[in-house]
């Protein structure tokens, strides 16, 4: 099974730069995990501050819901929208795959909830599905952590979602493999609490120092991960050499 997880920072790099990475793995992969992810405009909030940056709708895939989902026609598309109805978070497995259940959890405040200011500082879920294979079922989690505007180290709120996180992961009984953008320093509280329920840190595990790309200008180069149970045996973890996003396309190949 192949893995990519990606933040797609909503197609500001170029709509057909990043479609054709999904066109040129399509033939390749069996499940994305994808963050930043529109299914339709927000008209009344162009040009308000959202994650340090105003919206500007011609910068967006503003369908980019639609437009991947119809490029990946062999996969099965779950959409689940973070901030009201048009934006969040989007798993795309191939349809031989066999699906036992798929679902969400909100893990820092509430679905519908709207935040005052920065509509970054919006709620935030993890999305899941439970996949049949030969070797008995996994349960691939994909996840965007809270952004709130003071860097990417530990906050009572970034602490609370982890602990929320632990409880559901206590819930699972298959094998997980927990991917996306944590918004979190490796040295965090919040990301060791995660590591502590039990599951590897690849990143760290493999040593990588960093999961921007150069369209990501600022200090610090993590943000993105992926954690995987024990019993998952891992061929192949690497940050894919491509930039469609200020994220790095994150690659995993387990049995």
């Amino acid at each position: 099974m192949k893995i990519i997880s990606l933040n797609t920072w909503g197609g500001r790099a170029g709509k057909e730069k990043l479609l054709s990475f999904f066109d040129n793995y399509k033939g390749e992969i069996d499940i994305f995990c994808l963050q930043e992810i529109w299914s339709s405009p927000y008209e009344h909030l162009e040009g308000t501050p959202a994650g340090g940056r105003s919206i500007e709708h011609s910068e967006i895939m503003v369908y980019g819901m639609q437009e991947i989902s119809s490029l990946l026609s062999g996969y099965k598309a779950y959409f689940h929208p973070q901030h009201l109805d048009n934006y969040g978070l989007m798993l795309l497995v191939r349809k031989n795959l066999s699906i036992l259940n798929e679902g969400e959890v909100f893990v820092y405040r509430h679905k519908g909830y709207v935040p005052e200011g920065d509509v970054g500082n919006h709620a935030r879920n993890i999305q899941y599905v439970a996949i049949e294979t030969k070797n008995g079922p996994i349960t691939v989690m994909n996840f965007h952590g809270l952004w709130n505007g003071k860097g990417k180290g530990d906050s009572e709120d970034r602490l609370v979602q982890s602990d929320r996180i632990v409880s559901f992961l206590s819930k699972i009984s298959t094998p997980v493999i927990f991917c996306g953008d944590f918004n979190l320093n490796p040295d965090t509280e919040s990301l060791k609490k995660i590591g502590e329920s039990g599951l590897r840190n690849l990143i760290s595990e493999y040593g990588i120092t960093s999961t921007r790309t150069k369209l990501y200008t600022k200090p610090g180069k993590y943000a993105d991960y992926i954690f995987a149970s024990d019993q998952v045996g891992v061929k192949d973890f690497k940050i894919l050499p491509v930039e469609v996003s200020d994220h790095a396309p994150l690659y995993l190949e387990v049995e």
